[in-house]
């Protein structure tokens, strides 16, 4: 990909961001005018529960013990802003969320959970990996790794969005590797393994940045040794300026199994928090961290991780791919 050429030409061939402009603006401040009470949430709740997605003035007024004037008024405020369709069967008038507005509205009504999946998902991720990895690992073995998975990534990366599916990746990923370096999987390509402090900025940029060049030719897996909850969205930003995606990566915490996997352990701030064995090949690179960086910073960040990855491959003997 010619974008991820010199690093140098690169930082000043990209365009500078698009403001926001003020339709765009005003247009985002009537919607949040638009949701900005309690009512209308309960409202587009009941709603977006209901058994097909749609309800009648009379039934929402039943449901929340409101005059139906009052539901009136608030679903036609939001249907004149977008967020409701109103349509009309007979004398019954139904509303629903308006389609290109069900995402938006889902993720409102969808806050963060704090409250830990019951075990039931936790023996479905567990049976469905045993599944995965049958004839490799035990069923005791999955679910114990399961387990340990869901429990590094509530306390350790603090993470609780999508934590469930998050930590059906995590363990399969701590599996493979696991099954790697026991000989139990073929190991016909290089590993590398990523490591800085969050696991939310150098590292996702160096390892979306290999992927993006190496493709099939290197397995790559990341990690942090106090991860974040979250990665750096200005790190996603400066990656989609290059046409390189984070392919749903998320902070993780750092386990003996994926250094043992890896062939090359490359650092990036952690310092010797990182587990050493013989037989790998540990480097250290010096860089910024994105952390607390303005955008254009974190381009500079991400112009010497693509020069280094570069590097790498080279050492590697696997030019890059594009």
């Amino acid at each position: 990909m010619s974008s991820l050429g010199d690093s140098s030409a690169l930082s000043v061939s990209l365009p500078s961001p698009t403001s926001l402009d003020r339709d765009a603006a005003e247009q985002i401040a009537r919607t949040l005018k638009a949701m900005a009470d309690p009512t209308r949430i309960q409202l587009l709740s009941l709603i977006l529960d209901s058994a097909d997605g749609r309800a009648l003035v009379g039934q929402l007024a039943d449901e929340l013990r409101l005059s139906q004037p009052t539901v009136s008024h608030h679903v036609r405020v939001m249907a004149e802003e977008g967020l409701l369709e109103r349509s009309q069967k007979g004398r019954l008038v139904w509303y629903s969320v308006s389609p290109d507005r069900v995402d938006e509205v889902s993720e409102l009504l969808n806050p963060v959970s704090s409250a830990p999946p019951s075990p039931l998902v936790l023996e479905r991720i567990a049976g469905d990996l045993a599944l995965q990895f049958r004839g490799i690992f035990s069923g005791e073995t999955v679910d114990r790794y399961v387990r340990e998975s869901y429990e590094l990534l509530a306390r350790e990366a603090r993470i609780i969005r999508y934590l469930p599916s998050l930590t059906g990746r995590f363990a399969a990923e701590r599996l493979r590797a696991l099954a790697t370096a026991d000989g139990l999987l073929p190991h016909d390509a290089p590993e590398v393994l990523f490591v800085c402090v969050q696991n939310a900025g150098r590292s996702q940029l160096a390892a979306a940045i290999l992927r993006s060049l190496a493709g099939d030719r290197v397995r790559v897996r990341t990690a942090g040794s106090a991860p974040a909850e979250a990665v750096n969205p200005r790190v996603v930003a400066a990656l989609d300026e290059i046409g390189v995606p984070l392919a749903g990566e998320f902070p993780k915490p750092l386990t003996d199994e994926v250094v043992r996997a890896a062939d090359y352990v490359i650092t990036m701030g952690c310092g010797d928090a990182c587990p050493v064995y013989d037989g790998r090949r540990y480097l250290d690179w010096d860089l910024d961290d994105p952390s607390g960086l303005a955008l254009e910073g974190v381009r500079a960040v991400r112009d010497e991780v693509n020069r280094l990855v570069r590097q790498l491959l080279e050492q590697m003997d696997l030019p890059p791919g594009r």
